[in-house]
């Protein structure tokens, strides 16, 4: 059962379709949304355009496809949810609340409006997901080296900044040439990829793992001390070793080297990247299956 509202088709379950929006009415609402590709400065902007309109305490949205979660206000006993899509394009769910009813007036205008933020919500995530891409490492699945290039600027910015901690961990793949050597490249990409899993399944939620190069992999460890970014880089040795990696009729055991360095103060971003990588080699050096 269809409820048409203006520009929008209304379903039962609260999902709606943006049609082709024409004559709309909403110039100053379209117009401020053009001023930004980011999801929470678009609904932020929405909802403070929609306020007097339809007033409301509190907005959360949802976009599953990029782990996004945003929320502002004071959640009300009274709720209006509705799923976004363009097309066949999941745009997420943006819900409001509000300790009273929303009249059925207010439902309709809300829909209305809705129009006006569906296709920047469509560009934001079109940019988002290409930056993904350019981003990603297609292989591993984790980002690759410019993403950790531009991730470690913006961190080590925001370190000093607040006077936080800021670690790395560099890992290393103990005896990948002759994995591919003996065993081919179709085995090696196997290993990457697994070893990149094992990587994720022993951090944190807040870390990020990059793939620097060939068998070589970072970590950007936030409000992280020396200490603790060795305890986690532990983990991560711990994690690939207690594996095994099955290829045909062949069980290989993996093991890395890992190098782990903390931010100091008169460190540039060079300095902190090669003392990491340093103390990876001296594990290398040390005998393989390390944390230094």
């Amino acid at each position: 059962m269809k409820e048409k509202a203006a520009e929008l088709a209304v379903v039962s379950n609260k999902s709606f379709q943006a049609s082709t929006a024409v004559n709309l009415h909403h110039y100053d609402i379209s117009s401020a949304l053009q001023t930004s590709l980011e999801f929470n400065e678009l609904i932020s902007i929405f909802c403070n355009k929609i306020q007097s309109t339809i007033p409301h305490n509190s907005a959360e949205y949802v976009n599953d496809e990029f782990n996004l979660t945003y929320a502002r206000g004071i959640i009300g006993r009274h709720s209006c949810s509705y799923a976004l899509k363009v097309e066949d394009q999941q745009l997420g769910e943006l819900k409001l609340t509000r300790s009273q009813r929303f009249t059925k007036d207010e439902l309709r205008m809300l829909e209305s409006l809705l129009c006006c933020l569906i296709y920047p919500l469509r560009n934001a995530t079109l940019l988002h997901q290409a930056l993904q891409m350019a981003y990603s490492d297609p292989l591993t699945k984790t980002y690759n080296r410019a993403a950790f290039n531009d991730t470690l600027m913006r961190e080590m910015k925001r370190a000093n900044r607040c006077q936080q901690n800021l670690s790395l961990i560099f890992v290393d793949i103990d005896h990948f040439k002759f994995i591919n050597d003996v065993h081919g490249h179709d085995c090696g990409d196997l290993a990457l990829a697994s070893v990149a899993n094992w990587i994720k399944d022993s951090l944190r939620a807040t870390d990020i793992v990059f793939r620097y190069g060939g068998e070589e992999f970072v970590i950007v460890l936030t409000d992280t001390d020396l200490d603790g970014a060795r305890t986690i880089a532990e983990r991560v040795r711990h994690g690939i070793e207690s594996h095994t990696l099955a290829y045909g009729m062949d069980v290989l055991n993996i093991t890395a080297s890992l190098g782990v360095s903390c931010l100091n103060e008169q460190d540039d971003m060079e300095k902190f990247v090669k003392r990491a990588d340093t103390a990876m080699y001296q594990a290398k050096q040390s005998g393989r299956n390390r944390v230094c």
